[in-house]
């Protein structure tokens, strides 16, 4: 073994409710915002692969090794999500997502590419979520998987609610072949690799 070779650390996290997917910043305006470091004693240098936003749950890669995170990131990994919509989704609205709809950034258009979406038929068993979600005596509700390999911000979001099903809950469960599976939330794993 080389001795000068850097030995890298690799992780999978289940990421809760409320978190910012990064650590933590001295900017006045997040100082009672709640970062990664506060799950896990993170080696130095580690960053998330990607982003999930504050409101979204579910798997979230880490790395010491720069060079892995931007592969994951910069090729056509595979991202499934479990997305509880508001409403009874419809087949033309999978249809839809699946074919690819415009999205806007800022002044910018963007079609997303095709994507993988069905709707499920058993409703996940995820830990309850830090803030409630409405329930049923509200309106019907439905889960649908939607497996993207891009990820433009809030791209899942906005694709639902582009079709008339805005997105009520949003857990990743899935980036490539590793899974959220033996991970509750706020668990961390360490992996031997990512890719």
């Amino acid at each position: 073994m080389n001795p000068s070779k850097t030995i890298h650390q690799h992780f999978k996290l289940y990421k809760p409710y409320g978190y910012l997917s990064q650590f933590k910043s001295n900017a006045k305006h997040e100082l009672k915002k709640k970062f990664l470091g506060e799950l896990y004693n993170f080696p130095k240098n580690t960053m998330a692969i990607g982003r999930l936003d504050k409101d979204s749950e579910g798997l979230l890669l880490l790395t010491t090794n720069g060079k892995v995170s931007y592969a994951i990131c910069n090729t056509s990994v595979e991202k499934e999500y479990y997305v509880q919509v508001d409403g009874e989704i419809t087949k033309d609205a999978i249809n839809q997502l699946q074919g690819g709809v415009v999205l806007s950034y800022g002044k910018t258009k963007y079609t997303t590419k095709p994507s993988k979406v069905h709707k499920l038929t058993t409703i996940p068993d995820f830990p309850k979520r830090g803030q409630k979600i409405r329930d049923d005596r509200h309106g019907a509700t439905s889960w649908v998987s939607i497996t993207i390999n891009e990820g433009k911000f809030r791209q899942v979001r906005k694709m639902t609610a582009v079709v008339g099903f805005p997105t009520l809950r949003l857990v990743r469960v899935r980036v490539g072949t590793i899974t959220l599976d033996g991970l509750n939330s706020g668990n961390v794993i360490e992996v031997n690799n990512l890719i």
